[in-house]
């Protein structure tokens, strides 16, 4: 089987073909990237997994890989896309966090303004890549990682159909650290959870063990809540306010205050961070090829340490746990995904799909991230409990910024970007949102 990469030259691919290691269901990995340095850098780096980072050769089968800058050349005969493309490179990032923080307003990757410029530009390239893929390769499945993904997988299943499935690792990080929590084994038969929302904003409403719900016990103790990430980041008491477990980006709406200070006091934005420490791994690792690995690892290991240190810092201060750090997250739910549409083994995942009724208070075509079967047929969302007002009311909102936004990226319209921009829950003014936009060059 064919897996083609697109964005084949991002930081986190190795963590894919790590994954990879040992199973036999993929032969060939295809990179795909129209930047060359990052394509060798990324093989160098592949290179050293599939023979062992000691020069010893991998466990298990190791994938063929394979670097192309021609989009259809990759395409062809892929069984499965993998799409992760970062429109702008880090540059781009870096522009789309400060340009809100100037006006005063979070400058966040997926979130608020700055979420939607990435939006905007991302957009039409994702809608482009789905038209390749509808006609060089109309039979893979495509699984999205380009953010801000759930914006991007409604666009591109408008395209592609029931073919292209979003994911994010965050609200299966969110299952598995709260099943722990409250004393749960996330991996037994008898467990289950109720999980609604949008991509980067949703909530975990129940925790189950053989139909007992152990959430509202996790939510009243506060030494449980201490003891995993979300809980130490929403702190003892919202949480229990709230009934429910939020994704942690929903730091950024309700503390909102205090993770905008953070960001601004902080030396760097994430984006300024990533952009100086990438570009040292690109350039470090391609003077020196034989020691892509152990750069990579570093890089990615001080990547993961830093990962929402903002937020973190907002909330007191505290440091990952050593079980978060290994970077495994959405390349493993990538590929189970993967693996279960290949082999038709039924399971269940928090997808990004169009909700089908399955959250009555959108229309069936809206991407939502709930749980979802998953087999030979691509993945069903499954019955939620229906949002309460405050989840529905969020939502909605957020639901009118995607939209806006993939009008604008599809028209030029600078009125629906306007309405992406100023609708939008994090920022506070419609004029505001003008000159953003102006500022983007819109």
């Amino acid at each position: 089987m064919k897996l083609t990469i697109l964005g084949g030259g991002g930081f986190r691919v190795p963590l894919v073909y790590r994954a990879l290691l040992g199973d036999p269901t993929v032969r060939e990995v295809v990179l795909f990237d129209p930047d060359p340095r990052r394509l060798r850098v990324v093989g160098a780096v592949l290179d050293t997994l599939r023979t062992g980072p000691a020069g010893r050769a991998a466990a298990g089968p190791a994938p063929a890989v394979r670097l192309t800058a021609d989009l259809d050349d990759a395409l062809r005969g892929a069984h499965f896309v993998f799409s992760a493309v970062r429109v702008g490179g880090t540059a781009g990032r870096v522009r789309d966090e400060r340009l809100p923080l100037a006006e005063g307003v979070l400058g966040q990757e997926t979130v608020g303004a700055g979420g939607v410029l990435y939006g905007l530009r991302t957009l039409p390239v994702a809608v482009a890549v789905a038209r390749r893929i509808k006609a060089v390769a109309p039979e893979a499945w495509v699984i999205n990682f380009t953010n801000p993904a759930g914006m991007v997988t409604e666009a591109m299943s408008r395209v592609l159909g029931p073919r292209v499935i979003g994911i994010c690792d965050s609200p299966v990080g969110l299952v598995r650290r709260a099943a722990r929590a409250a004393g749960a084994d996330p991996d037994a038969a008898d467990f289950g959870y109720d999980y609604v929302g949008l991509n980067h904003l949703g909530w975990l409403r129940r925790l189950t063990v053989g139909g007992r719900d152990l959430l509202p016990g996790l939510l009243a103790d506060p030494v449980a809540l201490a003891g995993f990430e979300e809980g130490r980041l929403f702190g003892p008491h919202w949480p229990a306010a709230l009934g429910s477990l939020p994704n942690e980006y929903l730091h950024y709406y309700y503390f909102r205050r205090e993770a905008l200070a953070a960001v601004r006091a902080a030396p760097a934005t994430r984006g300024e961070f990533l952009d100086r420490q990438q570009s040292a791994f690109f350039a470090a690792a391609d003077a020196a090829p034989a020691d892509a690995y152990r750069l990579w690892e570093e890089t990615r290991r001080e990547r993961e340490e830093t990962y929402m240190a903002e937020n973190r810092a907002a909330g007191g201060g505290w440091e990952r746990d050593p079980q978060d750090l290994d970077g495994g997250g959405y390349d493993r739910v990538a590929l189970a995904l993967m693996r279960a549409v290949a082999r038709d083994e039924r399971t269940v995942l928090i997808l990004n799909v169009p909700g089908g009724g399955a959250v009555p208070l959108l229309d069936p075509s809206a991407v939502v991230e709930v749980p979802c079967e998953v087999g030979a047929f691509g993945a069903r969302p499954l019955p939620v409990a229906p949002p309460d007002e405050h989840q529905a009311g969020l939502m909605l909102a957020v639901k009118a910024v995607e939209r806006a936004a993939i009008e604008a990226a599809a028209t030029g319209s600078r009125t629906a970007a306007l309405r992406a921009l100023a609708l939008h829950p994090l920022v506070d003014s419609a004029a505001v949102a003008d000159r953003i936009l102006t500022a983007a060059g819109w």
